[in-house]
């Protein structure tokens, strides 16, 4: 059959999500890391955006051709984008073999994630499996903008960040319109000039790496105490 017989508006979407994801990796070859980090957010708004237009549409997608379009366009902008941006920003800081260690974990844990999600995901449930595999580029992007980026930080923040992408923990979904117009106006305040207006540049990219730490720590925490103190064996 004609690729257009399988293919939607989301689906265009999802390659719009690719796009941004592929454009950034080559920003990143050309040293300009501001506009690769821009591009991965941008792609993190095309993301949020197929699945919403999918559910708008009513997309029936039994041969699963969406959801394939959308994993393999995740795998490119919150896999190899972030891995190659930490990567040779770390280079460029004088720490090498670590790096390409960190770097192919945020890779292969993309890899494992979206794999598991696509063989268990329910669109009933509420909460995702795992942490959400935007939250690489949603993550790393907004911490470099910040204006206080390390990248020895960034290295150690990203193991967590993949690890806790193939855990068990149940991290809550956030969806609706009001959702992705909140969450996009905030990306796309990260977008303003950081030469022009600096202090007003950097802040929705620090308030952005906050709550996204937040998201991060505070989801297993509370799994933690839920696990120990509310279902555990009483003591006596």
């Amino acid at each position: 059959m004609n690729i257009r017989d399988y293919t939607s508006i989301a689906d265009i979407v999802s390659i719009a999500n690719a796009s941004s994801g592929f454009l950034s990796i080559v920003m990143i070859t050309t040293g300009n890391f501001i506009l690769a980090a821009q591009l991965m957010l941008i792609a993190v708004i095309f993301d949020a955006m197929d699945g919403w237009v999918a559910r708008k549409l009513n997309r029936k997608d039994e041969i699963g051709f969406g959801k394939n379009v959308d994993s393999l366009a995740d795998i490119i902008s919150f896999g190899v984008a972030p891995g190659m941006f930490l990567y040779i920003l770390s280079i460029s800081s004088g720490i090498s073999y670590l790096s390409i260690i960190v770097a192919l974990l945020i890779v292969v844990c993309g890899i494992l994630r979206l794999s598991r999600f696509n063989v268990i995901t329910d669109s009933s449930d509420d909460k995702f499996m795992g942490l959400p595999i935007p939250s690489t580029a949603l993550i790393l992007g907004s911490f470099y903008l910040s204006g206080f980026f390390n990248a020895g930080l960034a290295l150690i923040i990203m193991v967590v960040v993949s690890l806790f992408m193939i855990s068990t923990v149940k991290y809550p979904k956030f969806r609706g319109i009001k959702t992705l117009i909140v969450g996009s106006i905030l990306i796309i305040t990260t977008l303003l000039p950081q030469n022009i207006l600096s202090y007003i540049a950097y802040f929705p990219a620090k308030l952005l790496f906050v709550i996204m730490l937040l998201y991060l720590l505070i989801v297993p925490v509370i799994d933690l105490y839920i696990k120990f103190f509310r279902s555990g064996p009483n003591v006596r």
